[in-house]
């Protein structure tokens, strides 16, 4: 028989890669949307950078810390 493990632990870390995902890609817009228009970058692309990428990794930290098996 299989060894089947929950998935509920890792939509967790799906989500909070998918948010700092979205705040890179807004990091990396804010730096393109100069280059190639030559106009400045929209506050709303400065917050979702502000706000995504750190939310994402704050995210990925408590996974992995409600993911870690305490010591005996």
């Amino acid at each position: 028989m299989a060894d089947q493990t929950p998935r509920n632990g890792t939509t967790l870390l799906r989500i909070s890669l998918a948010i700092f995902a979205i705040g890179l890609v807004a990091i990396v817009a804010i730096f393109a949307v100069p280059a190639i228009s030559g106009d400045d970058p929209p506050l709303w692309l400065y917050l979702t950078a502000m706000i995504f990428s750190p939310l994402g990794f704050v995210l990925a930290i408590v996974f992995a810390l409600l993911s870690g098996r305490r010591a005996r």
